[in-house]
């Protein structure tokens, strides 16, 4: 008996359909295969009742042939034109997400290409778009983040947000663990002596940072060279490798110090067998300074140079103004500290010093010719020659003047005659005197003036003791303000002016003092009123009152009374 098959009708093949694609919801991650390759979609069939259009630059990074099964996104059973809205992008991102999440979880480390560089740091591809901030990129924070684009790298996750699908990467953390490792096997092998060679991390002030497979040791700037250097940067860069030994290890705090100089022998260990006192060497000008240059005279030691040592008669005011940086010169060596690693060097030593025989080429009592160079309060400097100057005081400018300033007798560049009076090699000094070039008038001022002499003379200076009145001879001589009138006399000023022709009579005579006493009132004194009169100014010798010339002057230059022309 044969059974006839019904066909189903059209709600039995709705329904039939319907449950065929029930297992379809948007969001979920399905199979398809690649049905059709066109320029600007690739077509898909999911088993769909229609196919699904991707566009074509989500496969830009892979080779696809018709046939090829893939993993697409579900985002919508069908659109305005009755298709089905697939992404394969994101299906990754969406699988890529939840394995980033493991990892994550898991602390873990991903994978990542570079992609850009962004405001604060840079772009990772790491299956889904991260973040590297740029504090995170290396134990150094970059100098130009560009580098870094399109490079592969090995990241930890430091953040996800799974709301906003954000996610922070860091590199430094990767790199500070692997230097942990490394440090820790370094730590454990090696000890203190061992050689070993790394490359400049880092320069401060006081040393260098060197890395040494992942072990940061400081090599400080005292043990980088036997010689002085003011700065590390004098010696090394960054990114050089130098080899260096071990000083030091402290495990607990995981420091090492290392030390550049020990590599070589320490050349001050027989200093002074190389470089005896009064020995020449030759070297190289480091560095110029006020107060001196320093000399390296091989690698490692270096000599100082005082400025007073660069020449016996020159005067130098500053090294710089005889040497240059980098010129070879020739020294003596005067001293030598091992315990401060310093030598002592003078230039002038290699000379003879022109002060050793100065008594046989300016004996004491010659007399010598020369430029004035230069005038002080208390004398003038008069060159002997190049370097050696002879000084005259003002006390040795004149047998009578009392000559407060130089410049009174003489000028600059003046050509002058003088005496040697006086030589101290010790201090190098020669003194001189002008007035010695002449006969001392005072020896024979007695043959000159007489007590009782009339004389005529011209008013000088006024003090408020008395004015002093130049004579003839350019000698001069004190009328005390007791000596102006009869009357009681309450200021010099008063009686005569500076520049006033007088008439008076001497009154006094002292040879060992030198000084001439004169007086205005006595000059129609007879003898007998006369002798009175002196034997009443010579009694005001042992009183202030009376002075010698020479006190007189300096009594005259501070007092408050003087007067000149001009004044009231």
């Amino acid at each position: 008996m044969a059974y006839a098959c019904a066909e189903p009708t059209n709600t039995e093949l709705n329904e039939l359909i319907d449950s065929k694609f029930r297992e379809f919801r948007e969001g979920s991650i399905v199979k398809g295969t690649i049905l059709e390759i066109r320029p600007q979609v690739v077509l898909v069939d999911i088993g769909y009742k229609s196919e699904g259009a991707i566009p074509s630059n989500e496969f830009e990074d892979e080779e696809i042939e018709i046939g090829d099964e893939i993993e697409v996104l579900l985002e919508k059973l069908e659109n305005d034109e009755g298709m089905v809205v697939l992404s394969k992008e994101k299906a990754a991102h969406k699988q890529n997400w939840e394995k980033i999440v493991k990892v994550f979880q898991d602390g873990g480390l991903v994978r990542g290409k570079v992609k850009s560089v962004v405001k604060g740091g840079l772009t990772v591809n790491v299956g889904v778009e991260a973040f590297l901030p740029g504090s995170q990129v290396d134990i150094i924070p970059p100098k130009d983040l560009n580098e870094y684009v399109g490079n592969v790298y090995e990241f930890k996750i430091v953040k996800v947000n799974d709301e906003r699908k954000n996610i922070v990467l860091s590199r430094r953390e990767v790199i500070e663990a692997e230097r942990s490792e490394l440090r820790q096997t370094f730590l454990q092998g090696v000890k203190i002596g061992d050689k070993v060679t790394g490359a400049i991390k880092n320069i401060t002030d006081f040393g260098a940072f060197v890395d040494l497979q992942g072990m940061d040791g400081l090599l400080h700037i005292t043990d980088m060279s036997w010689g002085r250097i003011n700065h590390p940067s004098e010696l090394l860069h960054i990114g050089q490798n130098v080899d260096v030994i071990i000083l030091d290890v402290d495990k607990d705090k995981e420091r090492v110090s290392l030390g550049l100089k020990q590599m070589s022998d320490n050349p001050w260990e027989d200093i002074e067998r190389k470089y005896p006192i009064g020995h020449n060497v030759k070297g190289r000008v480091t560095k110029l300074l006020p107060y001196g240059a320093f000399i390296e005279i091989e690698r490692g030691v270096e000599g100082l140079v005082h400025v007073s040592e660069l020449s016996w008669v020159k005067r130098i005011t500053r090294p710089s103004d005889v040497l240059e940086i980098g010129q070879e010169i020739s020294a003596v060596v005067l001293g030598i500290s091992i315990e401060e690693q310093k030598i002592s060097l003078g230039v002038r030593q290699l000379d003879s010093n022109p002060w050793d025989e100065i008594e046989l080429r300016y004996p004491v009592g010659a007399t010598i010719k020369g430029p004035v160079r230069n005038l002080t309060a208390y004398g003038a400097f008069v060159e002997l020659e190049e370097g050696i100057d002879g000084m005259i005081h003002v006390s040795d400018m004149s047998w009578t003047r009392k000559i407060n300033h130089p410049s009174e007798v003489l000028k600059k560049n003046d050509e002058v005659e003088a005496v040697v009076l006086a030589i101290d090699k010790a201090n190098q000094r020669v003194s001189l005197g002008i007035k010695q070039t002449e006969g001392d008038p005072w020896s024979l001022i007695d043959s000159r003036f007489k007590v009782g002499d009339l004389v005529k003379g011209t008013v000088a200076k006024i003090a408020s003791f008395g004015a002093f009145v130049s004579l003839d001879g350019d000698i001069d001589g004190l009328i005390h303000i007791s000596q102006l009138s009869e009357d009681h006399v309450e200021k010099v000023k008063d009686i005569i002016k500076v520049g006033e022709e007088i008439e008076a009579r001497v009154i006094k005579v002292d040879k060992v003092e030198r000084r001439i006493g004169l007086s205005i009132k006595a000059v129609n004194y007879s003898d007998e009123q006369l002798k009175k009169e002196s034997a009443s100014f010579e009694s005001l010798r042992p009183s202030s009152e009376m002075v010698g010339l020479e006190q007189a002057f300096n009594l005259a230059a501070a007092a408050s009374e003087d007067w000149s022309p001009g004044q009231d």
